[in-house]
C-alpha cells in the first residue's frame, strides 16, 4: 500500500505501534518502541474478554530507505507463526507499506474456528494498512 506520509514520520509511527493502536488492539509492553528482542502481547476484543497474545520481535531493519520489524508468536499465543511490518521509499520517492504473515492455530478451539480466525486476520490487516494510511 503506497502512503502519503512522509517516510521518517511513518518509520517512527510504525516504531511506536501505530498500526496495531489503529487496528484496535492493545500492546503491553515495558518497552517504548520497537526493538530487537523486545517481548509485548497483542489484546484483542473488550474488558474482561480482551484476548492477550505473547510476541518478540526477531528482526528490525532500520536502513536510509527501509525500516521495518518482524516478530513471532510465544508460547500461550492462539496462532504459531510470525507477522512483519515493512516501510520502503522506491525511486521516486513514494513510502511503501506491507505487512506479511504466516501462521496456523496453536490451539484446537482456534482450528475448529478457522474461518473466523481468517475473516479476523484479514480485518485486523486492513485495520493495520487504514492506521498507517491515516497518517
Amino acid at each position: 500500500m503506497r502512503l502519503t506520509a512522509g517516510f521518517s514520520e511513518a518509520a517512527e509511527a510504525l516504531a511506536h505501534w501505530r498500526p496495531q493502536h489503529g487496528a484496535g488492539l492493545r500492546v503491553r509492553t515495558d518497552a517504548e518502541r520497537v526493538g530487537l528482542g523486545v517481548e509485548f502481547a497483542s489484546g484483542i476484543g473488550a474488558g474482561p474478554l480482551r484476548l492477550w497474545v505473547p510476541c518478540k520481535i526477531v528482526w528490525v531493519v532500520d536502513q536510509p530507505s527501509r525500516y521495518g520489524f518482524g516478530f513471532g508468536t510465544l508460547p500461550g499465543h492462539v496462532e504459531t507463526g510470525e507477522e512483519a511490518f515493512v516501510l520502503s521509499v522506491d525511486e521516486i520517492g513514494d513510502v511503501w507499506f506491507e505487512v506479511r504473515a504466516f501462521s496456523r492455530p496453536a490451539k484446537w478451539w482456534v482450528r475448529l474456528g478457522a474461518p473466523f480466525a481468517k475473516l479476523v486476520q484479514a480485518r485486523v490487516t486492513d485495520r493495520y494498512a487504514a492506521a498507517m494510511r491515516s497518517l
